[in-house]
């Protein structure tokens, strides 16, 4: 609702405004002089965790970075990988599906150690610029794999390479450890309201 006491800046007030940000924005700029490689962290309860993944790896590609996906619990999502077909991307799904559906402990777990033997591979190799681990949260949340194992990891790469892990429940040491990490917050989902998940949204 908008304030009725709220009144819009004059256009010299607007400009003054703008120069002033103007100057903070480049003095940023100019005082981030490091560049190195990031792990990102996509979290929380809200949708959009993998898909934010999905936009980066696009972007990766387009720049002609050599690019690995391991998709951890889910089966995997055949349309955004069709889309992105490129030479310099691998795909690999090592889930079986939800773990509700699946309903076998032992087998997510093999599974998932399955894809972690993939994702040690793709972060040691200095070709790979790009690793998306996607649901690699679910998986430290059931400890289904070692956090510490999973940072030392991290932290070992080949130099040169952004890793970008996904899921809800990212364990605080994890957070700790990243670079840049965003909790994804539901405000509001049509399945709690009865509708059914739809093509071009949720797969």
């Amino acid at each position: 609702m908008k304030d009725p006491n709220h009144t819009l800046p004059t256009e010299p007030e607007h400009e003054a405004r703008m120069q002033a940000l103007q100057v903070e924005m480049q003095a940023r700029i100019a005082a981030a002089k490091e560049k190195r490689d990031l792990v990102i962290v996509h979290t929380g309860p809200g949708k959009g965790k993998s898909t934010a993944a999905f936009g980066l790896l696009a972007r990766n590609l387009g720049h002609g970075r050599r690019s690995v996906v391991i998709q951890f619990v889910k089966a995997g999502d055949t349309a955004v990988a069709r889309a992105l077909h490129s030479p310099l991307l691998e795909w690999h799904r090592t889930g079986e599906g939800f773990t509700w559906d699946t309903q076998n402990r032992a087998a997510d777990i093999a599974s998932c150690h399955k894809g972690w033997d993939l994702a040690c591979a793709a972060l040691q190799n200095p070709e790979v610029k790009f690793l998306l681990l996607d649901e690699l949260n679910i998986v430290l949340a059931y400890d289904y794999l070692p956090v510490a194992e999973v940072l030392a990891a991290l932290k070992a790469r080949a130099p040169g390479k952004h890793v970008v892990i996904t899921g809800r429940g990212a364990p605080a040491e994890l957070i700790a450890a990243a670079d840049l990490v965003t909790e994804m917050t539901e405000v509001k989902h049509p399945f709690k309201a009865g509708v059914k998940a739809q093509v071009g949204v949720e797969f």
